[in-house]
């Protein structure tokens, strides 16, 4: 898979399908999803940031990449503690790419060890790609594999592998997370919703990789799930400025912000949904990652932003992303949550 990561940062387990699959607009992809096409079966058109939202973005990766750095290390202490030092890390793409090779640094960092590190796809709904956790099983044990994303939503995905990894023997079935809001892993660097800056971009900020695709005229039997590289956006890639940025950021010693336990992040999405009358819980994006991500590449309806995080730094990326879409906003109080994104149903 081509991308502009470097081969010692992580190996990608991907298939490079760019030219075989033509990217279509949200708007398109909305209705599809929404009418029954599987979302991975379509990949969304990434386009170049306005001006005004890459000074939103340069500003939070300023601001917040030592709350980020500070994370990223006390998840690293957490799964040295657990694992043991002959850990591999095998991150979830996209989101999770940056997060491992962060902490693969950080690791390095801290306990001089040069662990590796994967990244292969899973799908809510259809499952792990099985292909590329063989391929891992072959060249490691599989007590010694930890799989690894960005951050928690509601859960979903943590579900999702739960639900792959029983047909492996021996595979742990814990997902390691910088910031989980919904309470659901041990593995995580803070339970606080914090604004990690790689959730405001798309490819630009990830190798210059698509989201992950699995449709069976494309991906054969044998294939890993597949990816497209977006070289239009090349002159905008902004990969290693984020993670040298947070790198520059890491201490030895680090403070586990830890926010005090009141329910499941599940618990508040079920809330959100009967009080707007929404069915379909995945159309509920909770989180500053989620509803980054949901102001990018879906059609929000509304974006819910907590009472008492109103005036915070954190969200100015989110109000701009939010009036140059002209999505709603609602002051909503939240408890795991800064923000949730309500997506519009067609």
């Amino acid at each position: 898979m081509k991308s502009t990561y470097d081969k010692n940062d992580v190996i990608i387990l991907l298939k490079d399908i760019t030219g075989l699959v033509e990217p279509k607009p949200s708007e398109i992809r909305e209705k599809l999803i929404q009418s029954g096409t599987h979302y991975c079966e379509m990949l969304p058109i990434e386009y170049k940031p306005s001006k005004d939202y890459m000074l939103a973005y340069k500003k939070a990766l300023n601001n917040f990449s030592d709350l980020v750095a500070n994370a990223a290390g006390c998840l690293s202490d957490k799964i040295i503690d657990k694992k043991g030092k002959n850990i591999t890390l095998v991150s979830l793409a996209r989101a999770g790419t940056p997060i491992g090779i962060l902490i693969k640094r950080y690791i390095k960092f801290k306990y001089k060890i040069d662990i590796t590190h994967y990244t292969l796809s899973i799908i809510r709904g259809r499952g792990i790609d099985k292909n590329a956790v063989k391929y891992i099983l072959e060249r490691h044990k599989p007590e010694d594999i930890l799989f690894l994303d960005g951050w928690i939503g509601k859960g979903a995905i943590l579900n999702e592998l739960k639900l792959s990894v029983k047909s492996f023997k021996g595979l742990s079935k814990e997902l390691a997370v910088l910031a989980d809001p919904a309470y659901v892993t041990e593995f995580c660097g803070t339970n606080e919703d914090i604004l990690i800056p790689s959730s405001c971009l798309n490819a630009s900020v990830c190798g210059l990789i698509s989201r992950t695709f699995l449709r069976d005229d494309i991906i054969k039997e044998n294939d890993f799930h597949g990816a497209i590289y977006y070289e239009n956006l090349k002159e905008n890639d902004l990969s290693y400025e984020f993670i040298n940025t947070i790198e520059k950021k890491f201490k030895k010693e680090n403070i586990f912000l830890n926010k005090k336990f009141v329910r499941k992040g599940i618990d508040e999405v079920m809330e959100i949904a009967n009080k707007f009358n929404i069915n379909d819980i995945n159309l509920i994006k909770p989180g500053l990652g989620e509803t980054t991500r949901a102001l990018l590449r879906r059609i929000p309806e509304k974006i819910l932003i907590n009472y008492k995080n109103k005036n915070d730094l954190e969200i100015n990326h989110i109000l701009e992303l939010a009036k140059e879409k002209n999505v709603q906003i609602q002051y909503f109080t939240m408890t795991n949550y800064k923000t949730c994104a309500i997506i519009k149903k067609y």
